[in-house]
C-alpha cells in the first residue's frame, strides 16, 4: 500500500509518500516547506497568512514528492490529511486537497489526528512496542499521553496555561532573537551559564501538570532589569530558562512513568529537537532503567510522514477510510480516537 500524507495544521506545509509491505514501512518521499519568512515580521504565526501559503505550496510539493518517489498519481492507494487539531485555515487546506485527490483518484480518504501522528512517530524510527509514555512538547502542546495500543490513548497530564514552544518564542521576541524562538534560544543557551539566574520551577512538587506562564513573567522581569541587554546576558537568560524547563520536564516525566507503571518514554513535537532536553531525559531514563526514544529531529517537527504513517497503521488494522463528510476539528484530543 502506498499512502499519501498531507500536513498543514500550523506553519509547515508537508507532503509525504509511504509504502507498506506487511510490517515494513518505507518513506519514499518527505517534502516540507516551513513558512519562517512569511511570519518573520510578526514574531509568530498569522493564521490567515499561513493558510494562503499552504494553498500556494501544496500543488508543487505534491508534484515534488511524486517525482522523488518516481511515482504517478495512479500509484497512490490512499490519501491521509491532517484534519485536527490545529489552525482552522491550515487544516482546511490539507482536508481540501486530500478530499479532492481522494475523489478524483477514487481512493480512500483518512482524516488523521495530528497528535496521534506525533505519538506514533517513534514506532516508525525505532523498535518500539506498546505500551509507552509519550511526552509531546511543541509550540501549541505540552502533555503526557499514555499510549496503550493503536487508537487507545490517555492524556494523563499537561500544561494548564502555555505550551513550552510559546514560552521559548516569547522569550526570543523579548530579546529580539527572531522567529522561530525555540531554535534561537537553544543555540544561544549553548554559550551561556545555565545557573546565572535562578528561575522558578512552577508546580514542581505537584502532580504531573505544567505551568509556564510564571516562567515567562520571570524572564520578562530579567530582561527589563538588565537593559540594555548584552550578548552575555542574553545567553545566560536563554541558558537559565532552558535549564529550568528541562529540569522541570525531567522531574515530571519521571513522576509520570511511576504513575502509569511504564518503562518506555518517548518525546516528540517541535521542542523535542532541543538538545539539552533530549540529554536530560535520556539521563533520567538511564538512571531508573527505563528506555528512552526520540525520533530524528526531522520527524519531531511537523511533517507529513507522521500523518501518512498513522493512517497506514489504521488501514493495516482494517479501517476502510473516513467519510468525505468528515470535517476538521480545531480541538481534537487523542482520547477521542477509536
Amino acid at each position: 500500500m502506498i499512502m499519501l500524507g498531507l500536513e498543514s495544521s500550523c506553519d509547515e506545509t508537508a507532503v509525504a509518500l509511504l509504502q507498506a509491505e506487511g510490517d515494513n514501512v518505507r518513506t519514499l518521499s518527505s517534502q516540507v516547506y516551513t513558512q519562517h519568512k512569511e511570519h518573520l515580521d510578526y514574531g509568530g504565526v498569522v493564521p490567515e497568512i499561513a493558510a494562503r501559503a499552504h494553498l500556494e505550496k501544496f500543488p508543487p510539493l505534491i508534484e515534488a514528492a511524486l517525482k522523488e518517489a518516481n511515482l504517478t498519481y495512479n500509484d497512490i492507494d490512499a490519501i491521509a490529511a491532517c484534519t485536527g487539531p490545529g489552525l482552522n485555515g491550515g487544516l482546511m487546506m490539507a482536508m481540501m486537497f486530500g478530499k479532492s485527490l481522494a475523489v478524483s483518484l477514487d481512493k480512500p480518504f483518512y482524516a488523521t489526528n495530528h497528535l496521534e501522528g506525533h505519538t506514533l512517530m517513534a514506532r516508525l524510527s525505532e523498535k518500539l512496542d506498546f505500551p509507552f509514555l509519550m511526552l509531546l512538547v511543541s509550540g501549541g502542546h505540552c502533555q503526557f499521553i499514555a499510549a496503550e495500543a493503536l487508537g487507545q490513548y490517555r492524556i494523563i497530564g499537561g500544561t494548564i496555561d502555555d505550551a513550552i514552544g510559546e514560552c521559548f518564542d516569547k522569550t526570543a521576541r523579548l530579546m529580539g532573537l527572531g522567529y522561530p524562538g525555540g531554535p534561537a534560544v537553544d543555540r544561544l543557551a549553548q554559550q551561556g551559564n545555565p545557573k546565572a539566574f535562578k528561575l522558578p520551577l512552577p508546580l514542581r512538587h505537584e502532580g504531573i501538570d505544567f505551568s509556564f506562564s510564571g516562567l515567562k513573567t520571570a524572564v520578562r522581569t530579567l530582561v527589563e532589569k538588565h537593559q540594555p541587554l548584552t550578548d552575555e546576558v542574553k545567553a545566560d537568560i536563554c541558558a537559565s530558562l532552558q535549564f529550568a524547563i528541562t529540569k522541570l520536564l525531567s522531574i515530571k516525566a519521571e513522576r509520570a512513568l511511576e504513575m502509569v507503571g511504564m518503562n518506555q518514554l518517548v518525546i516528540s513535537g517541535g521542542v523535542a529537537a532541543n538538545r539539552s532536553l533530549r540529554e536530560q531525559l535520556a539521563q533520567m531514563c538511564a538512571a531508573r532503567g527505563a528506555a528512552f526514544f526520540a525520533p530524528p529531529i526531522s520527524l519531531c517537527t511537523d511533517n507529513a510522514v507522521m500523518i501518512a504513517y498513522a493512517a497506514l497503521l489504521r488501514a493495516q488494522k482494517g479501517h476502510p477510510g473516513d467519510s468525505l463528510d468528515a470535517n476538521i476539528r480545531v480541538r481534537w484530543p487523542v482520547e477521542e480516537l477509536r
